[in-house]
C-alpha cells in the first residue's frame, strides 16, 4: 500500500499512475521491457482476483491491468500496472501480499496516521518512505515493525550481508535468506578453549 500524507498525496498519486502508465511491458529477456509476466496462469488469475475483490469491497480501481495483451504472446500470462485509491488495511487488496502489479493508495492526515495504517499490517517485509524531515525519517525508522526500511528509496532491496527475509507474517522459516542468518548457517563456527 502507498500512503500519501497529507498534501503529499496528489503529487504521490500522480507519480504512482505516471510510473505505471509508462512501463514497457513484454518478454522479460527483450530490450527495453520493464515488466514480463507473473509465473504462471494460476498466479494471475490469483492476482486478477484480487483486483476484482478491491473493486467489490469499494476501493476506487484508476488503472486495471486485467486484460492486458502483449503482441505475439497471445498465451502471456499478462497482468498490467493496476492502481487504486481509497484502499483500506481492512481489505484484501490493503492488507494481504498480492505479488503482482498492484498499488493500493490510501490518504493519511499525518505521520502519526500513517504508522497506524502501517502497524494494522500483519504482513512487515518492507516499508520505505520519503521525506525531507529528519524528524519523520527517525520516527518511521524506529516504530515502523518492518524487516526491511528504506528512507528515500523506493525498494529496500540491501546487499547480500544484510537480512531478508521479512517480519511477521512476511516471514516464512527459522532463518532469514541473508545476512548473519544465512552466513552463520554456511560457516563453520568453532571454539577454542585454552589454558596454559
Amino acid at each position: 500500500m502507498v500512503v500519501g500524507v497529507g498534501d503529499a498525496y496528489d503529487p504521490v498519486r500522480e507519480g504512482i499512475l505516471d510510473g505505471a502508465a509508462s512501463l514497457r511491458i513484454g518478454r522479460g529477456l527483450d530490450d527495453g521491457v520493464d515488466m514480463g509476466p507473473v509465473i504462471s496462469g494460476a498466479h494471475r488469475d490469483r492476482v486478477n482476483g484480487f483486483i476484482d475483490e478491491g473493486e467489490r469491497d469499494g476501493a476506487r480501481l484508476v488503472m486495471d491491468g486485467r486484460r492486458l495483451r502483449v503482441p505475439g504472446y497471445p498465451h502471456g500470462h499478462w497482468v498490467g500496472p493496476t492502481v487504486f485509491e481509497d484502499v483500506t488495511p481492512e481489505m484484501p487488496i490493503g492488507r494481504e501480499e498480492v505479488f503482482g502489479p498492484v498499488a493500493g493508495l490510501a490518504r493519511a492526515p499525518s505521520l502519526e496516521a500513517a504508522l497506524d495504517l502501517l502497524a494494522k499490517s500483519p504482513y512487515g517485509n518492507a516499508a520505505s518512505i520519503f521525506t525531507n524531515s529528519g524528524r519523520a525519517a527517525r520516527e518511521f525508522r524506529y516504530r515502523a515493525e518492518i524487516s526491511m526500511i528504506g528512507v528515500n528509496i523506493g525498494v529496500a532491496a540491501p546487499m547480500a550481508f544484510f537480512p531478508f527475509g521479512g517480519a511477521r507474517n512476511s516471514f516464512y522459516g527459522d532463518l532469514k535468506a541473508q545476512g548473519r542468518d544465512a552466513v552463520s548457517f554456511f560457516t563453520d563456527q568453532r571454539v577454542v578453549i585454552s589454558r596454559w
